[in-house]
């Protein structure tokens, strides 16, 4: 299952579901409007296996990762989330919810950055062809 933060501009929602990219989204679906970081995470919990984009930095923390979810911080300009998000969902590391789980990413122009929950230091991963 895919999550959306409130903060990703509704054209960028509008272009991921004309690519039949599904997903379920903070404010509408999932808690309530300008819900604190931290009231999301027992959201996540609940949810089957969600991997969560956000444009907030303040998800990218180590002490964060669980091994039933993902975080994503999309480290981009917001008029380009969505090509990212498909991006990242594309990325041979990432493209399945099994190889998603238990991780906290960077998601940037350059790559992917990764914090998994038993490793002390991040992986990084370059985008394919580059």
């Amino acid at each position: 299952m895919l999550v959306l933060d409130e903060n990703l501009p509704a054209g960028q929602r509008l272009l991921l579901r004309r690519q039949r990219i599904h997903f379920r989204f903070v404010g509408e679906d999932l808690a309530t409007s300008g819900a604190d970081d931290e009231n999301l995470l027992p959201i996540l919990h609940r949810l089957p296996q969600p991997t969560f984009f956000t444009l907030d930095s303040d998800f990218f923390r180590q002490d964060w990762t669980h091994p039933n979810y993902c975080l994503a911080w999309l480290d981009v300009r917001r008029a380009e989330a969505a090509e990212f998000i498909r991006g990242f969902l594309r990325h041979a590391s990432f493209n399945t919810q099994a190889r998603r789980m238990g991780t906290v990413v960077r998601v940037h122009s350059g790559g992917v950055v990764c914090w998994r929950a038993k490793l002390r230091s991040p992986q990084s991963f370059a985008w394919p062809g580059k």
